[in-house]
This record gives C-alpha cells, structure tokens and sequence, in this order.
C-alpha cells in the first residue's frame, strides 16, 4: 500500500524541516511512503530546503494559487504517483505528523474512505474564545451541508483513500476542506475523525487576514454548497418563507374589505404581491437548481470515469 504525503506550502522554508523531521518512516500496513510539497509560488528557500531534507516529488506553480488549487494539484499528481492514501498536512508544523499512523489506519482497516483530524478546539490554548465559538458554528454548519456528524469539519490534517480522490471533485478557490467534506458526505462516502492535540502556533494564517473575512468565505462557500448539493433545503424554505410573509398583507386586506370599502389598503394588497412573487421565483429557482445539480452528478461520473482511466494502476 503507497502513501503520499502532500504538504502545500507558501514560504516556509522555517518550519518545514519541522514538518518533515517528524513524518513516519515507516508505518504498520504501508508499503512506501512518499512525500510530496506543492510549491505555491514560494519566494524563499522552501524548495531548497525540501530537496537538501529528500523531497524527490514537487508541484511548481509560477505564483499563488491558493490552498485549494494546491490541494486539487496535489491529489492529482499522488494518484498519478500511485497512491492508495492521500495525506494533505500543513507546512506551518501545526498538525502532528506522528499522528498520521492513526489518521490513516481507519483507511487501511477498510473501516473509511476520508478521516478528518479532530483538533479537540475547545482545548487549543492559542484559538481565541471568538474563534472557537465560531469554528464550533461553523463546524454545525458544515455537518447540516454535508449530512455529517465529524466533530472539526474545518479541519485540513485529512487522510483520503484513492476511492475518495477518484470521486471528489474541488472547484472552489478558498479551502478545499470544506468543498470536500460537503462532497464526501452527499456522496455517501464513509467519514470518521480521530482527535489529535495541534502543536504550538508558529505564525498566523495566511488563508485569510481577519476571522470575519474568514465567516464571509465560509459562508459563501457553504451557501454555493446547498445550492449545488441541496438546492431544495434553501429554495424551498425560501419560497414557503417569503409565501407565509406574503399571505400576511393580503389577509390584512380582505379583513378590511370584509369590515369596511377596502379604500387605503392597497399597500398591502400591493406587498403582499410583491412578496409572493418572490416566493414563486424561488420555488422555480428550486426546480432550475435541482436540474442543474443533476446535469452536474452526471458530469461528474464522467471525471470519475476518466480518473480511474487515467490514474488507472498498471
């Protein structure tokens, strides 16, 4: 069984020796074991740094592309490298790579298809009480989008089997963790977490500079994420929503016609349109989605299919 280990990374020729000093040279159940660093557009020595520690597997992007273009390239090169396992850690050293027996175990016992590291968030001295509070939200939310019930779904110390790489597909350019996960579970791929106990902050995070740009990402991702996966839960609820509101103005307006000439009450009679109008565009919307999400899960049989040809083991 070959195991790669993919480690995205934007100037961190400082801690990556961290990174790489405490990976496993050997794991119970593994064949090899293969590194792999996705240079995104790195300035520094971090390439240098990699190749004088043994890193014989590199991506190269000229300039930035983000966590998730790295993860995408990522999966992409490991299951052309043969991989049965797919590891995706950091290159800041926040996550503990002795850990990774553990991650991957639940893959190797055939028990899981994608195991996601529980970071124990209330216990991370470093995560603000904001923080945590959110990222608890946050990870509510997630579980509702994906129909999971993973404790840190924001989490990216992720181990992947090669049937979960051939069938995830990740669009987004912000953080493939959740696009993942959402997918994941509205495949029915089997999901599990085991805890981990993060390591000591070494620099802040560069996937975004404040946590309210960080919700307002969040929060559009997962919103893409109902409309492409769950199109009626948000559709719909919108449209019943916006039809009891509306049914408001216009039973205000025949209670007035029945009591007296009906004369100063058009507002409501004109509002109450309005809103069930818009209760009709969004149950249409709804229906338009929900073809959509259907010409797109056929779509994506047909990546599918032409992974497996592709990556096809020989």
């Amino acid at each position: 069984m070959k195991l790669v280990i993919q480690i995205p990374c934007l100037n961190e020729e400082e801690t990556l020796p961290l990174v790489l000093e405490s990976i496993p040279k050997h794991i119970p159940g593994v064949d090899s074991i293969d590194v792999l660093v996705i240079d995104d557009g790195c300035s520094d020595n971090t390439v240098a740094v990699a190749r004088r520690m043994g890193v014989k597997h590199f991506i190269h992007h000229p300039q930035k592309q983000g966590l998730a273009r790295s993860f995408h390239d990522g999966v992409l090169y490991a299951l052309e490298m043969g991989a049965d396992i797919i590891v995706n850690t950091d290159g800041d050293n926040q996550y503990p790579q002795q850990e990774i027996p553990a991650l991957i175990k639940p893959i190797i016992d055939r028990k899981a298809d994608m195991v996601i590291a529980d970071r124990q968030v209330m216990q991370i001295p470093h995560f603000s009480a904001g923080k945590k509070l959110l990222q608890r939200f946050g990870t509510r939310v997630l579980n509702a989008a994906a129909g999971t019930k993973v404790p840190d779904a924001p989490s990216g110390f992720r181990a992947y089997s090669r049937e979960a790489a051939m069938r995830l597909n990740v669009v987004t350019r912000f953080s493939y963790a959740m696009e993942t996960l959402i997918q994941a579970g509205n495949k029915g791929l089997s999901i599990t977490s085991v805890p981990i106990t993060v390591n000591a902050k070494t620099r802040e995070s560069r996937l975004f500079k404040s946590s309210w740009e960080h919700v307002f990402k969040s929060g559009t991702a997962i919103a893409r994420a109902f409309i492409m996966y769950r199109p009626y839960v948000l559709f719909v609820t919108l449209g019943l929503f916006l039809f009891v509101v509306g049914g408001i103005p216009f039973a205000r307006f025949l209670y007035f016609v029945a009591h007296d000439d009906g004369h100063g009450h058009l507002q409501s009679l004109v509002i109450g349109s309005v809103l069930l109008v818009a209760s009709f565009i969004s149950f249409t919307l709804g229906v338009v989605s929900d073809l959509i999400r259907i010409n797109r899960v056929l779509i994506e049989d047909g990546l599918e299919q032409s992974k497996r040809t592709r990556y096809a083991k020989k």
